[in-house]
């Protein structure tokens, strides 16, 4: 069995697109003053000669931003100049948790993606699409660029802003349930979605070597008590899992191909026992993206299964059920071929470094 040494932590890339004004800025203003501690680095990219966007967003993340103004991101640079602009906020000494990149209204999302997955950078990972839809403009919207239809098809998350301005909201929402492929679909009104659909709020007391299963329901509608007590944007569901039984790795890319639409993130650990007596493997999905990171087992943690599902509209008893089934008490005998799956999920050595 190949044993991959731990390669370094990587930031996640969130891309954030949608046409203009339907809410990127305001939404990723209140991720930054709901972040709980995690650090949120930016390049924020306004199609026109005075960055207006990025005037909003710089008074909140100081030296932590990148604008590029006067066109379209996509347009303007390719993978090698955007992992330059990375680096900038990638360095360690920046301490920056996640990076998001709000594009402009006229960028093409699907360039964006495939620049950030084309990138050399070792230090970030891809981190999803995040489409926002401007739900009181919507129709008129894709009258006029009717390319937002593909645009839903890419996205790993989308958010129906603006929804207390809709005429026929649940029809906007069912339309656009109807062109995404599996994504999540967010209500919100002013860009109030949860951070923990991007990110890993930082809990109130750090813990090293080990997952944080702070109840996302509890903290963050703690947060937005008052006068926000039952706004849409406090529409999504989380699970959290725990197994000191290891997982048959065969049974959890099983799982992973067959991942219900909705579901958008699945973070943690998994033990798969006999399969890999040296190793823990750090999951990271978004959507559809798919990775493995290797790490020996801290040698004094007890070697358990640990994962917190985040998704819209998901079935969180079926998907605890689903992962149930992926647990093995088999004798301590490995399949020779059973990690082949995972392994393809795995950066080579020489990719990380």
């Amino acid at each position: 069995m190949r044993q991959p040494s731990k390669g370094p932590q990587q930031i996640p890339v969130v891309v954030l697109a949608g046409f203009l004004g339907s809410g990127k800025t305001t939404l990723l203003n209140h991720l930054l003053h709901r972040s709980g501690g995690t650090r949120i680095g930016a390049i924020v990219n306004d199609f026109g000669a005075i960055e207006i966007d990025a005037l909003a967003v710089a008074g909140a993340l100081g030296d932590s931003t990148v604008s590029l103004g006067n066109g379209c991101l996509c347009c303007a640079v390719d993978s090698s100049e955007l992992d330059a602009y990375l680096e900038r906020l990638a360095r360690p000494d920046a301490g920056i948790d996640v990076i998001v990149i709000e594009a402009s209204g006229l960028a093409e999302p699907q360039e964006l993606v495939r620049m950030l997955l084309a990138s050399e950078h070792p230090g970030i990972v891809y981190g999803g699409l995040v489409e926002v839809v401007d739900a009181a403009e919507f129709d008129a919207t894709r009258a006029r660029h009717p390319e937002i239809d593909r645009h839903l098809a890419l996205a790993d998350l989308v958010v129906v802003n603006k929804l207390d301005r809709a005429a026929d909201a649940e029809r906007v929402l069912g339309t656009v349930r109807g062109l995404t492929d599996h994504a999540a679909v967010v209500p919100a009104t002013y860009g109030r979605i949860d951070p923990g659909f991007l990110f890993d709020c930082r809990p109130g007391e750090e813990r090293v070597g080990q997952l944080s299963f702070d109840d996302l329901h509890d903290r963050d509608r703690d947060q937005d008590r008052g006068d926000h007590e039952g706004h849409l944007h406090t529409q999504y569901d989380s699970l959290s899992f725990a197994s000191d039984v290891p997982l048959d790795p065969r049974r959890v890319i099983g799982f992973l191909d067959g991942r219900p639409d909705g579901l958008y993130r699945i973070k943690g650990y998994v033990d798969f026992g006999a399969c890999d007596t040296v190793n823990r493997y750090a999951v990271h999905a978004v959507g559809p993206f798919l990775r493995f990171y290797p790490e020996p087992w801290p040698g004094d943690e007890v070697r358990r299964t640990q994962l917190v599902l985040i998704g819209s509209g998901i079935d969180a008893a079926a998907l605890e059920k689903d992962l149930r089934a992926c647990t093995s008490d088999a004798p301590h005998t490995a399949d020779e071929h059973g990690m082949w799956g995972v392994l393809r999920y795995v950066r080579e050595p020489e990719e990380a470094a």
